[in-house]
């Protein structure tokens, strides 16, 4: 009797929890909600119902309260709001303690016609195209909404209308794609209540948008206004006035930053009997060099060939850069001793080995010279954003950076930051020596105590607000010394954040997030000079001027065929020679299914240029420059140029008569345009043909790009026909420009 009791009286409990479905409505659509589970079913004006959220596991509901536009509820551990305006749901979750909440189950059947993701640039997930599924499921099954998606959303494609989910709280939330049946895909939400801020609440808004695939990042860019979390390129513009020189530009990565080229030796018998003289520097350098050249000195040839000479130059070079590291890499950083050591070690070359060399220091150099900069104007390019791979190129050569700036060029180097290296590990990275005080002191500290790894299991990952005063230190000596007028701070626009539980700091994502802005702005606005970053996604994007990353970005990260086995017809190389690494001058295949599915034009979307474009100047990634994928350097091009986003290519002085007459021809056609679009928002996007090969990009002043993919010619009406493989620009009130690039295997070698 007493079992029959306590039965029928934990009957009587649940029944008391279980409520019926919130119903929520206007006269654009509807939203029912099981509070219990979240089930959640949408129903567009006219349409049939949408199940979007199957559900999680169902939880007793107390307090439940609604009306027709809002509802709230409690859980055990959680409260809800739902609240509905216009197109606009609003969830919120709030937490008790720490932990992490599966909050959104979404099923295959919600997806509708395809998804709209922001991977990179956009793409677009046809539901009927298994490959995508495929690849979802295989190489991105687990995104960071931060790091893995440049925009915290996603949208569902339903034909009439689309449903678009943002994460306005774009921190601590996970997406994972799984198996749904044997054919479909299934994406689960979650959000962690982080210990460092658990009263920071999980916060989505689903959005009902037109039948406009852009409709979700539309959306999201008008809350990002509202937040005053935008910042215009025409802002930009009038603080920072170099920032004009990056309109029209295209990106180029010069190599061959060395103190010394072939040309500048006179005499090579001559500086190889040097090396082996009693002189200081000589006795310094002869550590440095390996058995092969040692040997190749103590024995050198009346007539060397060019690898005995190259050989020779390289470890030469490599040989002055530890020597010039040596002495301010110590645990003690004293950025003030950094720019001496180049200068004085320079000075000290000219005195022991001048007399082998040319007269002039300040004429010294291969890719870094005051030569290439000549050649590149002679080329034509009048507009440029010059990348070195480190600052100590500056500090050789700080004549030829001015060269480079007195003829109008943005040049700047890549720098680091975010990972702080101990004084034994890895000279060469000379950017993430920081000294032994940040390497402890900054490193971002896990929830067990321990220093996160960094880059690669190196060093420590590091918090930007206690790097900033070596940062601004080190940023400011070098730009003085150098005459460099532009700053590239790798990673810390990518998004990739992380709790830091330090005692003394116990910042959050967000925390850490704000943390890159701050010192971003130190660069752009205190010292007004254009920066850029790797990626620009949204979580990390104010206070920079241009990304690199987002137009072709880092695919089959780990992937063996691609990154370690060098027999494989895929792998991308390696960083050797140092004045031309193979990894960025080697054009490669494009393996399965990176080709098809990657860098199919049916598969891209501008979602991040329908936000950004006239804020952030994008552009590929410095491992994905145009020429690296032969098969598909005409979808690129096109691609590029349909986004109006410019070219990026690597550059060194024996590539410079194959590669600048490609820059030149497509600066013809990309410069005039971007010098009138950059500021102009992205607008529109739609498909002209049923196979989505023909695309058309509308700004907001009304000017249209019309790409044809296709292998045909394509009729858009009596007075405007394109041709294959090519792009016409329609600017109000002007005559029609057409672009035809060409497969152009020769300047890829």
């Amino acid at each position: 009797m007493f079992k029959l009791k306590r039965v029928a009286w934990v009957s009587l409990l649940l029944m008391g929890t279980l409520h019926a479905e919130v119903v929520l409505e206007n006269n654009q659509w509807q939203v029912s909600v099981d509070p219990a589970t979240l089930t959640m079913k949408v129903t567009a004006k006219g349409e049939k119902a949408r199940l979007i959220n199957q559900g999680v596991t169902t939880q007793p509901v107390t307090a439940l309260t609604q009306t027709k536009q809002r509802a709230s509820w409690k859980w055990p551990q959680h409260a809800w709001t739902l609240e509905l305006d216009d197109t606009d749901l609003k969830v919120t979750a709030t937490a008790q303690k720490a932990g992490e909440l599966t909050w959104l189950k979404q099923p295959d059947s919600a997806i509708g016609e395809g998804m709209m993701l922001p991977i990179s640039e956009g793409i677009y997930a046809a539901h009927a195209n298994g490959e995508w599924r495929q690849y979802l499921l295989n190489n991105v099954s687990e995104l960071d909404s931060s790091e893995q998606l440049s925009l915290p959303l996603w949208g569902l494609d339903q034909g009439s209308h689309t449903l678009n989910w943002l994460l306005i709280n774009p921190f601590h939330n996970r997406l994972v794609f799984s198996p749904d049946g044997k054919e479909g895909i299934a994406l689960s939400v979650s959000h962690k209540f982080s210990p460092l801020a658990v009263k920071q609440p999980m916060q989505a808004l689903l959005h009902l948008g037109k039948a406009d695939v852009l409709a979700g990042a539309k959306r999201y860019r008008e809350w990002l206004k509202t937040e005053g979390r935008f910042e215009p390129m025409a802002d930009k513009l009038a603080t920072q006035p170099d920032t004009r020189k990056l309109l029209g530009a295209s990106h180029v990565y010069l190599w061959g930053a060395g103190l010394l080229s072939a040309s500048d030796v006179t005499d090579w018998t001559g500086l190889a009997n040097q090396l082996k003289s009693n002189s200081p520097l000589a006795k310094a350098l002869l550590p440095n060099l390996s058995q092969e050249v040692k040997t190749l000195v103590a024995d050198w040839p009346k007539q060397p060939d060019r690898y005995q000479k190259r050989v020779l130059l390289e470890e030469m070079n490599l040989g002055l850069l530890a020597l010039a590291r040596q002495r301010w890499q110590k645990d003690e950083m004293k950025v003030a001793a950094i720019t001496p050591a180049y200068a004085d070690i320079r000075e000290q070359v000219a005195q022991e080995f001048g007399t082998f060399l040319g007269k002039d220091p300040a004429s010294w150099g291969s890719g870094v010279s005051q030569r290439t900069f000549a050649s590149i104007q002679k080329a034509g390019l009048s507009r440029l954003w010059i990348g070195l791979d480190t600052w100590e190129g500056g500090l050789w050569h700080p004549e030829a950076i001015k060269t480079a700036v007195d003829a109008g060029y943005l040049i700047g180097p890549y720098d680091s930051y975010e990972t702080a290296l101990p004084l034994t590990k890895d000279p060469s990275w000379n950017t993430a020596h920081l000294g032994a005080d940040v390497y402890k002191r900054c490193a971002i500290i896990k929830a067990d105590g321990q220093p996160r790894a960094g880059f690669q299991k190196s060093g420590h990952y590091t918090n930007p607000e206690c790097v900033r005063p070596l940062l601004t230190e080190r940023i400011t000596a070098i730009k003085k010394a150098t005459n460099f007028n532009s700053w590239f701070l790798d990673a810390y626009a990518a998004g990739m954040v992380f709790d830091d539980f330090a005692p003394t700091r116990k910042h959050d994502e967000a925390a850490v997030a704000e943390g890159y802005v701050a010192s971003q702005r130190v660069v752009s606005q205190q010292m007004k000079m254009p920066l850029g970053s790797e990626g620009g996604n949204a979580t990390t994007v104010r206070g920079i001027a241009f990304a690199h990353g987002m137009q072709t970005s880092v695919f089959g990260w780990g992937d063996p065929a691609m990154y370690k086995d060098k027999k494989s017809p895929y792998f991308l190389g390696g960083y050797y020679p140092h004045e031309q690494p193979t990894i960025f001058f080697k054009p490669v295949p494009l393996k399965a299914p990176y080709r098809s599915v990657l860098f199919n034009p049916a598969n891209r979307l501008p979602l991040y240029q329908a936000v950004f474009h006239d804020s952030v100047i994008t552009t590929h990634h410095w491992g994905n420059d145009n020429l690296k994928f032969p098969e598909v350097t005409v979808e690129r091009e096109l691609l590029q140029q349909l986004y109006n986003v410019p070219p990026l290519l690597h550059l060194n002085v024996d590539t410079l008569a194959q590669r600048l007459p490609y820059l030149k021809e497509q600066e013809r056609f990309f410069r005039p345009l971007h010098e009138k679009l950059a500021t102009q928002a992205l607008v529109g996007f739609r498909w002209l043909s049923p196979d989505k090969r023909v695309q058309e990009a509308t700004f907001a002043d009304g000017t249209r790009l019309i790409a044809n993919f296709t292998t045909r010619k394509f009729t858009l009406d009596s007075d405007t026909a394109i041709p294959s493989s090519s792009l016409v620009a329609l600017r109000p009130g002007q005559k029609a420009v057409y672009y035809s690039p060409t497969r152009r295997t020769d300047v890829a070698k």
